[in-house]
């Protein structure tokens, strides 16, 4: 289905920028995220690459075509265009992966972490695993987008190193965001989100897409040698970031 067939409605862009994130959207069914995890588990997530950095989460998109075609998929880059335009290079990826038990993941804002300049991205989260209350799904503040937060040391609990002052965080305002597998939704680089410690019996794992538009800086040193960026939609008119081709088949 061409990425065109996913554009949001002018009422879900209004939504977006309200808000700081939208969803939840499907990209395909639970059955077909089953077939598909299976995939994950055998090929990605239980082996290193040689060209990429030792951590089986990160930027997997580069070097697995199942990956890719994930981060890549017509419903998810069809609406991010929605909002972002049409000119969209893919940049990073990175599994979330939280074990029973696992962590708290704190408040923060992303753009806090990242090498890019401007701070301009939009990301889309995948439910591999079901997403729930119990499992810990991503809770969000709607309207924090709005504002750059501070961030300070975290907590020794907290899964990060880390997180955004508790003065600029209304957490009594957070929605969850329940997804089954197969669903995903979007958010920007500014929106307040955190996820509870794992205190099911469950595992819950998820695909964070990061997509940015041509005439941001990746700085790619700071990333790992050989990083690259993808062009996924559109054109790049800008030429500021070293740009290459998507995986094939493996």
């Amino acid at each position: 289905m061409p990425v065109e067939s996913h554009a949001l409605t002018a009422e879900q862009a209004e939504q977006f920028r309200r808000d700081g994130f939208l969803g939840p959207f499907e990209l395909c069914s639970a059955a077909e995220m089953r077939d598909i995890r299976g995939e994950l588990e055998a090929s990605v997530l239980s082996k290193g690459s040689p060209h990429l950095p030792s951590n089986v989460h990160q930027s997997r998109h580069l070097d697995k075509r199942v990956v890719y075609d994930l981060c890549a998929h017509p419903a998810v880059i069809g609406r991010m265009a929605g909002v972002y335009g049409p000119d969209l290079l893919l940049w990073r990826s990175n599994f979330f992966q939280k074990e029973p038990g696992a962590k708290e993941i704190p408040w923060h804002q992303d753009m806090n972490y990242w090498p890019i300049e401007p701070p301009v991205n939009i990301s889309a989260w995948i439910a591999i695993d079901e997403a729930t209350l119990e499992t810990s799904c991503v809770r969000l503040i709607p309207g924090s987008h709005k504002a750059s937060v501070p961030h300070v040391r975290a907590e020794r609990e907290m899964q990060f190193g880390e997180m955004a002052d508790p003065a600029y965080v209304e957490a009594e305002r957070a929605e969850p965001m329940e997804l089954r597998p197969g669903q995903f939704f979007l958010f920007t680089e500014r929106t307040l989100h955190q996820s509870e410690p794992n205190r099911s019996d469950q595992r819950r794992l998820g695909l964070a897409v990061r997509v940015t538009v041509p005439f941001v800086r990746v700085e790619s040193r700071r990333l790992f040698r050989g990083h690259y960026n993808i062009l996924v939609s559109g054109e790049d008119r800008a030429g500021v970031n070293r740009l290459g081709d998507p995986p094939l088949s493996a």
